[in-house]
């Protein structure tokens, strides 16, 4: 076996990872930093998106269980607190009369304020 001379060891070129000498670290840093850009330009977007599905679903499957108890609240409220001089003895109609209307003049409401699209003839 030949042994190297020192000149042979002086002569042969430094692998100079870097300025520093740590490239595995900078190599994973740079790695991971790479990774988590693509991730959140691509499944963060996704990600919010199914959130507010979710937690619209969510609200308005809550606010629809809301209205029908508060229909049905009002209803029973009215059913005891009319007066029966006025409306006679049975007067769950008058309650279920007086509901019906509060409902159909929101709907009147709130339809006069809708936006329609306006019509393209082309």
């Amino acid at each position: 076996m030949a042994e190297r001379s020192p000149q042979h060891a002086a002569s042969a070129p430094a692998t100079s990872p870097g300025a520093d000498g740590d490239w595995p670290s900078q190599a994973a840093d740079t790695i991971v930093r790479v990774v988590g850009q693509v991730r959140d330009a691509t499944t963060g977007k996704v990600e919010t998106a199914a959130r507010g599905i979710v937690y619209g679903l969510l609200a308005g499957i809550l606010g629809g269980v809301i209205a029908v108890l508060a229909a049905i609240l009002f209803v029973r409220l009215l059913d005891a607190y009319l007066p029966s001089s006025l409306f006679g003895e049975s007067h769950t109609w008058a309650a279920h009369l007086l509901v019906g209307l509060a409902f159909t003049l929101l709907g009147m409401v709130l339809y006069k304020q809708r936006h329609p699209k306006p019509d393209h003839d082309d």
